[in-house]
């Protein structure tokens, strides 16, 4: 659809990054879309393409993109990127009607009547994963929808991909802003999926154009830097490759050698993260070589160790075991002329398609192999990642902290570890015996107690590698549950997730009978009826009014200390004397009766003043326990600061002395106080998730958070929250004190 004109801030930024301001290209006929398919399908059904792209152009009639060309330039580049990717005629066709359904009045029966059911089941896929646009977590249920579709189907995942990758190439034609969201949204979400995908060519293509929209300045300067070591770094480059091909000769292989480019997020990744110098990187040279069998991968590793010294510890074989997106290849890294450094990539032209195409290749292969058909699903043995998070993604209810884990799950690298029968089980880097226990079955994890690797016994916080042989002991006692240590080894999302989950449900339980314990207690010891109070639904009504979802979530909220059982009770007796006025209202001993009146629920106390407004002030949020001074404002009754509070220094003058009056805490039942805390935390995936979830378990009520990160990786979180008790607030900063990461956390007490 047509987009609004870009600002000026735009055109500055298109003399920096002219790449993303390209207009479609021409060639992009839908003449040279067939030509591309016909050349890894010559059987295909073009004639399937031919009536999308009628279709696709008729009901685009009138759209123009934010470039001003025919909005039909879009869905017929995305079909060509399909195309180069190898994808076939059926897949092509749903790329050309992607934006139909959703953009025009093109129905979705209509296009299952006259396309078929596949070509309709990719568009709506692809479709569903633009509805979502509102809500503060729209683009984490995005995100979750893209994962249900793209279990389905991957396809689906390649259409989105492509479609990101076009408009990436468009960038330039949108508001600044709106493009760095984008951009944003691309190096999180879409980029990491293509290279978990494998698809190195769409991966590399939108981390480079995300990083041309966030950074243009940068950008521009390690190009230049690039721009200025190429003569030199060009004639090393060619010294190697010389050297590598008398080799080749010598063996009589047929191969290609060529330098591998830069890719510049690259070169700015390792410049920032790793925080190493640019020419320490530009100088690291990478070759690539590529010859025709797996058998002449291994005769070239050795002829180059022959010849240059390897590094140790720097020889990788992803032939004999592939990576988990299908990659494979020979890494290693040796002393080159000169003394440099090289890093050296062998591999044959099927393993270099597939490195650059990834799922797409894989894809297209068993389409070819099952003539045609399109079947395969992702919950194939080699894919089946993709069904794994789309199980995993249902087991977690939050939309934010489904999206954190899903970072942090198509980011992370990976241990491949045998079960005694030899099926393989992928797990997170630095997993442990827990959490391959996990991964096998939910109930083997709780009652596990003890873990073989390779034969031997080791403690359950040892770290697995990959090809390791893991066998796990179970207790097999029914009442057998996981220990709290596990919390602080185990690395998948899955596991943590369950331990979590069995702790809050046991802690529930047990809490639910100390309030009710508790409660009763208190009744006796003030000499209260007991039967009277506890067959009434007061109970339920308090509950509702401190927000609780049920009489039971309210007695554990009493056995874990977030409310006193003397303010519960005193709720209940006014509920109970308020419905039954025959019978009197039932005192409560130990309620405080003051001479002074109260200001409504602020806690304080203004000497010699009744009936008057008091407003804890938002610029200080003082809580019992601080020191704290009444100042008169004009219309709004008394304004209570803390003693110490900036804007009570400001009004400190002579002409304002009279407006100052005495105020003391005296809080009631129904009190409630603001407080400000901050929390500083080295930056990790799912910190924020975290720490959302420690305020939530202690009945927190979040008004507002602030979350920044600095360039040296460090999370500042802000939250503003509500609470009644102020001893509560020791508990919630300990609890907060005590999550991964977490270096700092504290009470604001200034604005």
């Amino acid at each position: 659809m047509a987009e609004p004109q870009s600002s000026s801030q735009g055109s500055s930024l298109r003399r920096l990054v002219p790449r993303i301001f390209s207009r479609a290209s021409r060639i992009n006929d839908v003449d040279n879309l067939i030509r591309t398919v016909r050349a890894n399908h010559p059987r295909g059904d073009f004639a399937v393409i031919e009536r999308a792209y009628a279709v696709a152009k008729q009901k685009h009639e009138g759209q123009k993109r934010q470039s001003g060309e025919p909005y039909i330039t879009h869905p017929l580049a995305v079909a060509q990127i399909l195309a180069e990717l190898g994808l076939g005629p059926r897949a092509v066709a749903a790329a050309l009607l992607h934006d139909t359904v959703e953009d025009t009045g093109y129905a979705l029966s209509e296009l299952t009547a006259e396309f078929g059911d596949e070509v309709a089941m990719l568009v709506d896929g692809v479709t569903k994963l633009d509805k979502v646009k509102y809500g503060e977590s729209a683009q984490a249920e995005t995100v979750r929808k893209m994962i249900v579709a793209m279990s389905k189907d991957i396809r689906v995942l390649l259409i989105k991909l492509a479609d990101r990758l076009h408009n990436a190439r468009t960038w330039g034609f949108v508001p600044p802003e709106k493009a760095a969201k984008k951009a944003k949204e691309t190096l999180e979400i879409y980029a990491p999926l293509a290279n978990r995908l494998g698809i190195q060519a769409i991966k590399s293509e939108l981390e480079d154009l995300s990083f041309a929209v966030l950074h243009p300045k940068i950008y521009n300067e390690i190009q230049s830097l690039i721009a200025q070591r190429t003569p030199q770094r060009e004639k090393y480059l060619n010294q190697v490759v010389e050297e590598i091909d008398e080799d080749l000769r010598d063996l009589r292989i047929r191969g290609t050698v060529v330098g591998r480019p830069k890719q510049l997020y690259s070169v700015y990744q390792k410049m920032v993260v790793r925080g190493r110098e640019f020419d320490d990187i530009y100088d690291l040279i990478g070759i690539r070589v590529i010859v025709g069998s797996v058998r002449d991968c291994y005769a070239v590793l050795g002829a180059i160790h022959a010849r240059w010294t390897p590094l140790p510890g720097r020889f990788k074989d992803y032939i004999a075991t592939p990576k988990f997106n299908l990659y494979q290849s020979l890494h290693t890294t040796v002393i080159g002329p000169a003394g440099r450094t090289v890093e050296i990539q062998i591999r044959t032209q099927e393993m270099h398609h597939q490195a650059e195409y990834g799922v797409a290749a894989h894809w297209m292969y068993k389409e070819r192999m099952n003539g045609g058909k399109t079947e395969v699903r992702a919950a194939d043995a080699d894919m089946a990642w993709l069904a794994h998070i789309s199980d995993w993604q249902a087991e977690t209810a939050d939309p934010g902290e489904f999206l954190d884990s899903l970072r942090f799950e198509i980011g992370a690298k990976e241990v491949y570890v045998f079960t005694p029968k030899g099926r393989v089980i992928g797990l997170p880097a630095g997993a442990s015996p827990v959490d391959f226990a996990y991964a096998v079955h939910t109930e083997i994890g709780h009652r596990t107690m003890g873990a073989k690797v390779n034969g031997r016994l080791v403690p359950l916080e040892s770290e697995l590698k990959s090809g390791d042989v893991v066998e796990v002991f179970t207790s097999k006692n029914p009442d057998a549950g996981p220990s709290q240590d596990w919390l602080g080894f185990v690395k998948s999302t899955r596991a943590r997730n369950k331990i979590r989950g069995w702790f809050t449900k046991e802690r529930r339980e047990e809490a639910i009978e100390q309030g009710k314990e508790a409660i009763a207690r208190a009744m006796r010891r003030q000499n209260l009826p007991l039967q009277r109070l506890m067959n009434q639904d007061s109970f339920s009504e308090v509950a509702r009014q401190l927000r609780y979802e049920d009489v039971s979530a309210l007695y554990a909220a009493v056995g874990e200390g977030h409310v006193s059982t003397q303010s519960v009770l005193e709720k209940v007796t006014a509920l109970v004397a308020a419905d039954d006025p025959a019978t009197g209202p039932i005192d409560v001993p130990g309620r405080v009766q003051t001479r002074e009146s109260r200001s409504g629920d602020s806690g304080v106390l203004v000497r010699g003043a009744s009936d008057i407004l008091v407003k804890l002030a938002k610029c200080c949020t003082p809580v019992p326990g601080d020191q704290i001074v009444g100042f008169v404002t004009r219309g709004s009754g008394v304004s209570v600061h803390r003693a110490d509070c900036v804007n009570v220094k400001a009004l400190s003058g002579e002409a304002e002395q009279d407006r100052f009056v005495d105020v003391s805490w005296a809080p009631t039942t129904k009190s409630v106080f603001r407080v400000q805390i901050q929390v500083e935390a080295l930056d990790r995936s799912g910190l924020l998730s975290d720490v959302t979830r420690v305020l939530s378990e202690h009945h927190v009520n979040i008004l507002s958070a602030t979350v920044s990160t600095t360039d040296e990786r460090l999370a500042l979180s802000r939250f503003v929250f509500e609470m009644g008790d102020a001893v509560h607030l020791d508990r919630v900063l300990n609890a907060v004190r005590r999550i991964d990461a977490v270096y700092d956390v504290y009470r604001v007490t200034s604005s």
